[in-house]
Formats: C-alpha cells, sequence, structure tokens
C-alpha cells in the first residue's frame, strides 16, 4: 500500500466506522440508545460540558422508520422544543453528532437521521443517489408528522437538501442551514478559475475521486482535491477525537454501496437552486482552513437572507468545524435560530 493510501484509510476509517458495538442484526426497535447499541461507551477524552460516556446521555434514542421503497432507516432523537432535523453527510450517521445532539436538545427537539446504506440504517444495492436521499428525507418528514422544522444539512447533506428543496420546494423548512458544502464538486474542463472557486470544484474526475475516498488510491491535488483529508488526519480538537471515536465504535458503511452515492453526489450541479428555489432564512458555516470557503461566500451572495459564519484556523474552521468545536457551532446555530 502506498502512504497516499495508507493516509486515506486511515482517514476514512474515523469517517466511516469500523466495529459494531452490539452488532446491527441485534438491533431492537425504538429505545434508548444505550439499549439499543447494546453496551455502554467511554469516550477517550472527556470534556467538561459533554457526556464522559453514553449513559450520561440518557435521553438519547434510536428510532426506525421504513420508507415506500421498503427500507428501513433508523435516526437518532433527544430533547424537547422546536424541532431541528439534521442530514448527515457522506458516510457519516448520527454517532459523530452525539456532542451536537447533546447540547442542542437541552433547547430543541433534535433528530439525526442515518440515510440508507449509512450507519445503523438498512444496506440495500438500490437507491444510491442523492434525489433518493431526498425522497427519504421528504418520507421521513411525514413519519415524524413535522409541519414545520428547522433543516441542517452537513458536506452531502447539505446537497440532500438541496434536491429536498429542488423536489418539494421550501414549505415546512422555517429555516435552513448549509454546512460546508460545494455547489458543484465536479469541476467542468471549460470553467474559469473564477468559476471553479464560486461552484467549489474539487475533482476533474469523479471516478478517481470515488477510488481515493473509498479505496484508498493515490490522487493529487489537482484531480482531487485531498484537504478535507488533510483536515480530517487533524486530530488536535478533542471533542472531535470522541464523536470520532463513538462514530468508529457504532457504525461500518460497505464501500459498494457508499461508492454509489458517491459518484452521484459529485457529479451534480445545484448553483441554479441556491440562485432561484432557496426562499427562507439560512445559515452557512465554513471555515479559513476548508477550501469550499470561496464557494460558500458564493453562496452567501446569491441566496436572499443568507448569513455566513467563518470560522478561523484557531476555532476549527474546516470540514469538520461542528464536531469540532461544538460549543461555538451550536450556540452560533441557535443564535441564528432563535432570531
Amino acid at each position: 500500500m502506498s502512504q497516499a493510501a495508507g493516509i486515506t484509510r486511515r482517514v476514512l476509517r474515523p469517517l466511516l466506522g469500523a466495529l459494531m458495538l452490539g452488532g446491527a442484526a441485534n438491533l431492537a426497535l425504538a429505545a434508548p440508545a444505550l439499549s439499543v447499541l447494546g453496551q455502554d461507551f467511554v469516550f477517550p477524552q472527556p470534556q467538561p460540558g459533554l457526556p464522559a460516556r453514553l449513559s450520561d446521555f440518557p435521553g438519547l434514542q434510536i428510532q426506525q422508520f421504513q420508507t415506500d421503497d421498503g427500507v428501513t432507516l433508523r435516526y437518532w432523537e433527544a430533547g424537547s422544543g422546536k424541532p431541528l432535523v439534521f442530514v448527515p453527510g457522506w458516510s457519516a450517521s448520527g454517532a459523530e453528532y452525539i456532542n451536537v445532539l447533546y447540547l442542542l436538545s437541552k433547547q430543541y427537539h433534535v433528530y439525526v437521521l442515518d440515510p440508507r446504506n449509512q450507519g445503523l440504517s438498512q444496506q440495500v444495492d438500490y437507491g444510491g443517489r442523492i434525489s433518493r436521499f431526498a425522497a427519504d428525507l421528504k418520507a421521513f418528514t411525514r413519519h415524524l408528522q413535522l409541519q414545520q422544522a428547522d433543516y441542517c444539512g452537513w458536506s452531502m447533506g447539505a446537497a440532500v437538501l438541496w434536491s429536498y428543496i429542488d423536489l418539494f420546494g421550501t414549505q415546512g423548512i422555517r429555516k435552513a442551514v448549509f454546512v460546508d458544502q460545494p455547489p458543484s464538486i465536479y469541476t467542468h474542463a471549460d470553467w474559469s478559475e473564477q468559476q471553479r472557486l464560486d461552484a467549489g470544484g474539487m475533482t476533474t474526475s469523479p471516478e478517481r475521486m470515488v477510488a481515493a475516498f473509498t479505496r484508498g488510491d493515490a490522487a493529487n491535488q489537482q484531480v482531487v482535491d485531498m484537504k478535507v483529508v488533510e483536515r480530517a488526519l487533524a486530530t488536535d480538537s478533542p471533542h472531535y477525537v470522541n464523536s470520532s471515536a463513538f462514530a468508529r465504535a457504532v457504525a461500518a458503511p460497505v464501500a459498494q454501496y457508499t461508492a454509489q452515492v458517491l459518484f452521484d453526489h459529485a457529479t451534480n450541479d445545484w448553483r441554479d437552486v441556491l440562485r432561484h428555489k432557496i426562499t427562507v432564512p439560512t445559515a452557512i458555516f465554513s471555515g479559513e482552513y476548508s477550501s469550499n470557503l470561496p464557494s460558500q461566500r458564493w453562496m452567501a451572495s446569491v441566496i436572499p437572507d443568507a448569513t455566513l459564519y467563518t470560522y478561523s484556523r484557531a476555532e476549527q474552521g474546516d470540514h469538520f468545524l461542528m464536531f469540532k468545536n461544538p460549543f461555538r457551532f451550536t450556540r452560533d446555530l441557535h443564535a441564528f435560530l432563535a432570531r
């Protein structure tokens, strides 16, 4: 294995997960997370104001429902009050949100949906498309009987929200939040450099990107921007160390399925949706460590009533900012949702 492949695999394992607590096949129906997962979890670097172990968060539950095409999806739930729905990024799950869930559950009824083929949700060999993920999110809102809620999409989860808005509009969305997702991952050959920056293009070959992210194949920066991998390796935030360790312990995605949706994700261009279809107050989060920051500035310039939150390097301003700096993120998010 090449050094680059080894690094990428070490990055993807924290992002994708490695072991199962208790085993997915033995998961119970809706119940406290501790009962569903089958055992407690001790966070490696306990932090003040956050759980030191899973049992310190007794209000956390894991529930499930079935989509109209027969797929069982699981979701994480905590708190009470106004509903706040999180849509995870590629290969991620509600486990990554453990600290965010804990902090926000004091003020909101918080949900994190595990997309099909990710986290604790069912793995199937169909529906690996952003549009299907958006349809699943619509089914989720019907299952919860949500008339109105706030929605936050991180990374690919933002693209799922854009697809949702494209297909179903903004009815039922009170406020929208997008965290560090470029409008177009694929860089078109005829774009100027400014167009690439505005769109956030990060690969000239979706196939090479999929190979790099799912198999650890080597890729140079001109073919695939690997900055997100570099920042995933930076474990200087104990909050991120804890949530990543929990995610590793909870769920292990299968590359066969995550590769399908990643290719579809990489080849979509959402700039028309951002220009014309987002009609609710919007917050955008990014940071100085992220290659996506120029595209997030462009998004803030074209979405009416948009607010851009830019985190500095000292504030862990990268693609994983909500997990590396959960106290700042949840304060900023609450301030935006409450105003």
